[in-house]
């Protein structure tokens, strides 16, 4: 199969990375690609910076369309656009903070996330109250680093995780833990041998997902809620984005 991975942020270095993770834990008969909009914020940490950013990732599912994709990704975790991409797209579409927290549940009564910087903290509460997962978290813990800083020094970014681990497990009484940044990404082996709970990356969790929705032969419901948009002019943006 086919999966075309959206960096919602335009950080190029970034998006490979999170590229090189997805192809390890991926099937060997899985195409992995990876890109970021040719416009938008380098980094996704407001709600400000959300908004800016979806209509970059809406028009790279509508490219991934025509290029014959058979499940998108998006590797964010506010998973912006995300049901905005479903009404537009027949061909599964996941966030990695879904991904993530619906494995999550499967793996441990209650999970922590650990995210950047502290003002995230709303959105991500946000995020698993859409999911109607407020009963299964624990907490979200913030790192207070910014999602450029965290390749800056990645042994200070891990020393930082692995203490936000520590509190949520012993604190806060979490028994798996997310990476609650796509930047994150390669990260999650080593912090889990270190805290000896699982520790998921929400893209490779994505991936696996969508390589078992795709072997099953499923897609998206569009009777409802993920009903294609109705036709309309949509003033002022690319032909590509009109409905």
């Amino acid at each position: 199969m086919k999966i075309k991975i959206i960096n919602p942020n335009t950080t190029w270095n970034m998006t490979l990375e999170i590229e090189k993770v997805a192809k390890k834990f991926a099937r060997p008969d899985t195409e992995i690609t990876a890109v970021s909009p040719d416009s938008g914020p380098v980094s996704i940490e407001s709600m400000y910076d959300e908004a800016l950013a979806q209509p970059g990732v809406l028009e790279e599912i509508k490219k991934g369309l025509k290029d014959g994709f058979d499940g998108f990704v998006l590797a964010c975790f506010g998973d912006p656009a995300l049901y905005a991409a479903r009404e537009v797209s027949d061909i599964p579409v996941i966030g990695i903070a879904e991904a993530a927290m619906l494995m999550a549940c499967m793996l441990g009564n209650k999970f922590s996330i650990i995210t950047v910087l502290k003002r995230i903290t709303p959105m991500m509460e946000e995020v698993v109250m859409k999911y109607g997962l407020k009963s299964r978290c624990a907490s979200v813990r913030a790192t207070d680093l910014s999602v450029l800083e965290l390749e800056e020094d990645i042994d200070k970014t891990k020393e930082i995780l692995l203490e936000e681990g520590r509190k949520a497990i012993n604190e806060d009484g979490a028994e798996v833990l997310l990476l609650g940044c796509a930047g994150m990404a390669g990260l999650d082996t080593e912090l889990e041998k270190e805290l000896g709970v699982p520790v998921i990356d929400g893209t490779v969790a994505a991936v696996k997902f969508l390589e078992g929705i795709h072997d099953y032969g499923k897609k998206t419901s569009k009777i409802l809620a993920f009903k294609p948009p109705e036709k309309k002019l949509i003033k002022g943006y690319p032909k590509i984005l009109q409905p």
